[in-house]
């Protein structure tokens, strides 16, 4: 069964999110800005609302993947709290200036919370992406990686997703792919892919706008052609 994971902002977002079939949210605020972590108090209140997995972005701002001190320890905090207030699983990513996995910085972070992690886009900005998947692979706490290939869509790096995909066979680590995928684009894409999990943001908001909620009937669709996708290939 291909996982559906839909980007949340706001209580509403959550609930709409898992009406529609979701199974499981990304927290966020700002999602103009790609995603920056939530007010905590919103992580409490929408874990006791719902029943599937909240998953928590942690990341301080949108200038850079790769993190200055105070920046690293605003993590740490935000980490413990996402923890403390009942998440799932933390997202975050963490580079060095030139363009490759932050092992120091990402150690640091794995060891505040006991959680499963997802790396995040950031992943798309690295200079070689299977070094970068070889490097994350070591760590059994990261569980996702959410991509697109490095292309500006996922839509547009099919082979590499492939590509990536194979590489993390018979490892607990899964390719979460998203960018740029739509309801028309869904089903083939994810067949051609072979992707575990899907992550949409604005393919299931109403208009297909940041600035606007998730749409249930959106969601509900998403999730019935992942099923047939499922279906067809058991």
């Amino acid at each position: 069964m291909i996982l559906l994971e839909v980007i949340a902002t706001s209580m509403e977002d959550a609930l709409r999110a898992e009406a529609g079939g979701a199974d499981r949210i990304e927290l966020v605020a700002n999602l103009h800005e790609g995603g920056l972590t939530p007010d905590l108090i919103l992580v409490r209140e929408i874990k006791a609302a719902v029943s599937i997995p909240v998953h928590v972005m942690i990341r301080p701002h949108s200038r850079t993947f790769h993190m200055q001190k105070t920046d690293l320890q605003s993590m740490l905090d935000d980490s413990k709290a996402a923890y403390q207030a009942g998440a799932a699983a933390l997202v975050w990513g963490v580079l060095t200036a030139g363009g490759t996995i932050d092992r120091n910085a990402l150690e640091s972070l794995l060891e505040v919370a006991p959680l499963p992690v997802t790396f995040h886009r950031a992943f798309d900005e690295v200079q070689n992406q299977e070094e970068a998947l070889s490097c994350l692979l070591g760590y059994k706490q990261i569980r996702s990686v959410l991509t697109s290939g490095g292309a500006a869509s996922a839509l547009q790096a099919v082979d590499r997703l492939q590509k990536l995909v194979s590489l993390t066979s018979g490892h607990e680590l899964n390719i979460m792919a998203g960018g740029g995928l739509t309801l028309a684009t869904l089903k083939d894409f994810a067949s051609t892919t072979q992707v575990p999990i899907v992550h949409l943001g604005t393919g299931v908001r109403i208009d297909q706008s940041v600035k606007e909620p998730v749409d249930v009937d959106r969601v509900r669709k998403a999730k019935q052609l992942l099923t047939e996708i499922s279906g067809t290939s058991n």
